[in-house]
């Protein structure tokens, strides 16, 4: 009896027991992370990043970016010698050989006096055709001379040209030549008015006054030195003997010369 009773008490204890057992015992000591290499996923982050602001650094230095303008034409003279070859006449072949004067109020606008002696000579196109007189009634034909041209009254016989131009420049660029070599240009339209000396019909000297538009494009080599581009369209009305009056269009592609004055920009 005694037996059972003791038997009885040492179940009722034993959860009491094991649950002072548990509170008594020391907590586990927290796991430690396993060391990571030196070479982090972080740091290989931020490796990569140092790698590449090393490989772009340089490039960022050599190529300037095209907003930053390395030429400024704004309260500037551009004076340009130039020489211009007329296209697509089938008479004569003007040559003009002049000089432009352009002051740029604003880096986009400039206004021009331009002037030019015109040398005429036989485009080649034309020919003058007469009977042979034979009786086959065959006909030869020959180039004609310029003193030809002149008494036939032939349209295009420029002599000189003078005009007020405005020139518009809303675009400025570069273009790759070699790599890392660079040339800074700017594109630009350009219109105005033109007075026109030319032969007329009895081989006299007249004036008229006619437009022209065209558009044009500048490549900086330094500070104050470019070479410029342009193609043009001359209208104008020429008196011819039939019909008596004549709407002419020239289309003269130029090449020239700027040298920009103060030769620093005038903020520098």
């Amino acid at each position: 009896m005694k037996t059972a009773a003791r038997l009885l008490l040492a179940l009722c204890l034993a959860p009491v027991s094991s649950a002072l057992a548990q509170e008594a015992a020391p907590a586990p000591a927290p796991v430690k992370p396993a060391p990571t290499p030196s070479g982090s996923a972080e740091q290989e982050a931020g490796d990569v990043s140092e790698v590449d602001k090393d490989r772009m650094g340089p490039l960022r230095e050599r190529v300037s970016p095209v907003s930053g303008h390395l030429f400024l034409k704004k309260g500037r003279f551009e004076f340009s010698p130039s020489a211009s070859l007329s296209l697509t006449d089938s008479f004569f072949t003007k040559y003009v050989f002049g000089a432009t004067l352009t002051y740029h109020p604003l880096e986009t606008l400039g206004l021009s006096l331009r002037a030019g002696y015109a040398l005429s000579s036989v485009s080649g196109t034309a020919q003058i055709c007469e009977f042979a007189g034979d009786d086959a009634g065959t006909r030869g034909c020959r180039l004609p001379t310029l003193e030809d041209l002149d008494k036939q009254a032939a349209p295009g016989h420029i002599t000189l040209l003078g005009g007020v131009d405005a020139q518009w420049a809303p675009i400025y660029g570069k273009v790759s030549l070699l790599a890392e070599q660079f040339i800074h240009f700017d594109l630009y339209g350009i219109a105005g008015a033109t007075a026109v000396q030319y032969r007329g019909p009895d081989q006299s000297s007249l004036m008229t006054v006619g437009g022209n538009v065209g558009v044009g494009m500048r490549f900086f080599v330094n500070r104050w030195v470019t070479l410029r581009t342009e193609f043009r369209d001359l209208i104008y009305v020429e008196k011819s003997v039939n019909p008596s009056q004549m709407l002419r269009n020239q289309l003269m592609f130029e090449l020239g010369v700027s040298f920009f004055f103060p030769s620093a920009h005038p903020e520098s």
